[in-house]
């Protein structure tokens, strides 16, 4: 199914054309040759440093970074879209590389707005003079992640990681879950309550947090089912001390992170459509060379009909993809709305292109060597990640009804 590129600018075009030859080149023949390696309980052993070093020379490991600091800056006007356009090719090469370096754009971009100068003189660089550096977000928690979001903005909703002002440094204590990059990153955007009297909006507060600060622990790498060459990880905070000036946003911090979750969500359904686009190609490949029956299996109505499917789908994700990434690009009112939506529908879209793909390669589809299979777990990942899709729905249903949506979260007023 071929990529129609009608409407990119020469800059996105450019970028597509150099991903997908690192990909087809590079990052497929490495997945698909070892495929071993995502099942190794030892984390740093999964990926090798290579895979990095090659996304980091062709620009697409430092995107978002401000090119004074020696990072792929992107056109602003049209960043987001870009953004999509990136992270569809590398899914479709792996899904977990994709959300390795995702996440560097995300953070690279919330630091562009809000650190201060001397903390992006001095993080930038590193950022780019190492292609093993990796950043990470720290939301979520063990009792609380996209439920906080309906919204219920009271102290009660608030953070359990607490941040607490000591003269010249701050106090963290507290604990995030299902963080991204969260085994291996070199630095964390931490999230944490700094005024318990007020509602959640109001009193949480971010900070910028190394990874050898003293009171910071990598409790563990989470083994997740798909998505696996990202490290997902496990935060611990024990009075662990941050200077003063490592505080990005004070109490207005989650309205301040609408410039990460946006982009985020967008780039959450592009990866999801590589990791269709890579189970219909290989779908495709397959139904055309394979012999059931006498015929190859396409000439059979069913399989035909399964195909056709695969192919709407992926067409109406791309549709309400490329429409919301230029809401965001545009700053519409809209924004938040679509992009909550291109998230639930790529998420399940995706996943049920995936289930046809591993059903349509009959026995071949669950054999782990064969590699079907695990585009199907991939895809089922994105079910979970960046809120459910039923928490997503509720915050469409807010957008849509304002005034006569419920609160969905605590008592009725």
């Amino acid at each position: 199914m071929d990529i129609i590129d009608r409407g990119l600018s020469d800059e996105q075009r450019i970028a597509r054309a150099s991903c997908r030859a690192f990909v087809d080149e590079v990052v497929t023949p490495f997945i698909r040759q070892n495929w071993q390696r995502e099942w190794l309980m030892d984390p740093d052993a999964r990926l090798p440093r290579s895979i990095l070093e090659g996304a980091d020379k062709i620009g697409i490991r430092t995107l978002g970074v401000p090119e004074e600091f020696g990072g792929t800056e992107l056109d602003h006007s049209e960043e987001v879209q870009t953004f999509a356009i990136i992270a569809e090719e590398l899914a479709r090469g792996d899904a977990g590389l994709a959300d390795k370096l995702v996440q560097n754009w995300k953070v690279s971009v919330l630091l562009r707005k809000f650190a201060a100068r001397h903390l992006q003189e001095h993080w930038f660089p590193r950022l780019v003079s190492d292609p093993g550096f990796l950043l990470a977000h720290c939301l979520t928690e063990p009792r609380g992640a996209s439920d906080r979001w309906l919204p219920y903005n009271v102290p009660a909703a608030a953070m359990h990681t607490r941040a607490t002002r000591q003269r010249d440094h701050w106090l963290i204590n507290g604990r995030k879950q299902f963080i991204s990059n969260g085994y291996d990153a070199g630095l964390f955007v931490v999230y944490a309550n700094t005024d318990p009297k007020v509602g959640m909006l109001q009193g949480t507060s971010s900070f910028l947090v190394p990874r050898n600060t003293v009171g910071l622990t990598i409790a563990r790498c989470n083994e997740t089912m798909g998505g696996r060459f990202m490290n997902n990880g496990e935060l611990v905070f024990e009075d662990c001390r941050v200077p003063a000036d490592h505080l990005l946003v004070e109490g207005e911090a989650l309205g301040s992170a609408g410039i990460y979750f946006r982009p985020g969500k967008i780039i959450q359904a592009a990866k999801n459509l590589g990791v269709g686009m890579a189970a219909f190609e290989r779908t495709s490949e397959y139904v055309q060379t394979y012999v059931q029956g006498g015929r190859i299996l396409i000439k059979h109505q069913a399989v035909a009909l399964r195909m056709a499917d695969m192919a709407t789908r992926l067409a109406a994700v791309r549709a309400l993809l490329g429409t919301a990434a230029r809401a965001v690009d545009g700053a519409a009112p809209e924004a938040d709305q679509i992009c909550n939506m291109v998230k639930v529908f790529a998420s399940e879209e995706i996943f049920r292109v995936a289930q046809h793909a591993m059903e349509l390669h009959g026995g071949n589809g669950v054999m782990l060597d064969f590699g079907i299979e695990k585009l199907f777990r991939d895809a089922a990942i994105f079910l979970h990640m960046d809120a459910t899709a039923d928490i997503s729905r509720l915050k469409i249903a807010k957008a849509i009804f304002p005034d006569t949506a419920g609160a969905y979260a605590g008592p009725e007023g």
